[in-house]
């Protein structure tokens, strides 16, 4: 269903089709032994113009898990791009050594503009810019499943940067495609959610807020971001706003019992590491589900989700 595919952004897979993702995630969490061989063979290029840590080692690791290797490079300078290679030629030459690639560019757009370039070879987009993070959107799903029981009918707050996050813009275009979702918004007015976001939502499903005092004890999921740095142009702009919000334990107590605290990671101040002792803190559980996601999705865009 899904060989052959590329992911660029999530609303290219339809529900069902994601299902069946966290279904075979579902699997090899349950028995990894039994797909450690099913990309025996195959290649992953991993093409990482933009640095990363979570998400290349994730990918890398999937692939390593699988029984697959790797090709690539995580700095453009290491390869022919700094010798005025087009993106173009770049892909098409891949293409003849690998089975897939991943890709992250700092560049919104990149990866749908590389996925026209690679005939056979498909294309999973590891983030492009401050659009779209899919796989990460992925990760989040299969960790909420994983502590909520699915998807429909939470209150989830989104707490930070809401106006650079590609996480977070990723995550509230798939959540809102289930049932009874409500978004709470956090954020400073300079960096509120887009419009093209909220355009996509209806107005009925969402609240816009500056306190998140106020409303923590409403929320069955708490989504932290942090603010980027990488994103602004005037440093004391960002200076500024970098510890507006910082979950600490205080914040904590007016929380349900049962909320989750999720992270895209990295974080800097935005959460307090006191908070890391609480069990409602996943992000690092979450990291892990990453790996899991990333090796079903390599798996099933490869046609190999078949144990052996």
């Amino acid at each position: 269903m899904l060989k052959g595919r590329h992911l660029i952004e999530p609303g290219d897979f339809q529900l069902n089709e994601i299902e069946s993702i966290m279904q075979l995630a579902d699997n090899i969490i349950a028995d990894p032994e039994g797909y450690s061989l099913v990309c025996k063979g195959k290649i992953l290029a991993s093409l990482f113009y933009e640095p990363s840590t979570r998400t290349r080692f994730s990918f890398e690791a999937a692939m390593l898990r699988l029984g697959g290797e790797i090709i690539g490079f995580d700095d453009p300078n290491n390869s022919s791009v700094s010798k005025g290679e087009s993106l173009g030629d770049t892909i098409r030459t891949i293409e003849c050594y690998s089975d897939i690639a991943v890709i992250r560019h700092p560049r919104e757009g990149t990866a749908r503009l590389v996925s026209k370039f690679a005939n056979e070879m498909p294309v999973i987009n590891a983030g492009d810019g401050g659009h779209e993070h899919p796989t990460q959107t992925l990760t989040d799903l299969l960790t909420i499943r994983k502590y909520k029981g699915g998807c429909d009918n939470h209150v989830v707050g989104v707490c930070g940067d809401l106006l650079f996050g590609r996480t977070i813009h990723s995550l509230v275009k798939m959540l809102n495609r289930y049932q009874g979702v409500r978004f709470v918004f956090i954020s400073p007015t300079e960096l509120k959610m887009p419009a093209h976001i909220l355009n996509q939502l209806d107005p009925k499903t969402y609240q816009e807020i500056t306190s998140l005092d106020e409303v923590i004890g409403e929320l069955d999921i708490l989504y932290m971001s942090r603010v980027q740095r990488e994103r602004f142009v005037n440093e004391e702009e960002y200076l500024r706003l970098k510890n507006y919000y910082i979950l600490d334990k205080k914040k904590m107590k007016a929380a349900k019992q049962d909320m989750i605290v999720m992270h895209p990671l990295p974080r800097v101040n935005e959460i307090s590491t006191e908070v890391d002792e609480d069990p409602r803190a996943v992000y690092f559980a979450q990291a892990k589900y990453g790996m899991y996601v990333r090796m079903a999705l390599i798996a099933k865009l490869l046609g190999v989700e078949d144990k052996k």
